[in-house]
């Protein structure tokens, strides 16, 4: 059975240990990490909108042919907690195959302590996020 990938593995234990006090702080660093859209995505053309953030947030997901999973996210930069989301996804799924990417835990931003540090609606809206995208994996690499 495939374990969600290593590397968001890794960001998952390093909020789960951090101090309480740091982990917003953490969590914004990664809204910067969304790389930036392709041309065939500009005015979000083919990316599918997340109703449950607060915040106009699109998505999409493809799957090469060699299994493996190419992600990109849009939203406002006025929107730094949902953007880090996105940034931790963009980052911790970089590379990974359909089996890592469908193995990430639906309570990922529980795990990771997020919900001692933000509103549920901010966590809600992440999960959703989250959810949306493994169902685009989903939906590609079922025959």
């Amino acid at each position: 059975m495939p374990e969600m990938p290593t590397k968001l593995a890794e960001i998952v234990d390093e909020f789960a240990t951090a101090p309480r006090d740091v982990v917003l702080e953490m969590l914004l660093e990664y809204s910067d990490a969304i790389p930036p859209l392709p041309a065939e995505f500009v005015g979000r053309e083919g990316m599918e909108q997340v109703p449950e953030c607060q915040t106009a947030f699109f998505l999409r997901a493809e799957v090469t042919p060699e299994g493996t999973v190419t992600t990109w996210f849009d939203c406002p930069p006025e929107a730094p907690t949902t953007r880090a989301f996105a940034g931790i996804l963009a980052e911790g799924l970089a590379g990974a195959t359909v089996g890592e990417v469908l193995a990430v835990p639906g309570d990922l931003y529980h795990r990771m302590g997020l919900d001692k540090a933000i509103s549920p609606l901010r966590v809600r809206g992440g999960t959703a996020v989250l959810a949306r995208l493994q169902r685009q994996v989903r939906e590609q690499s079922t025959p």
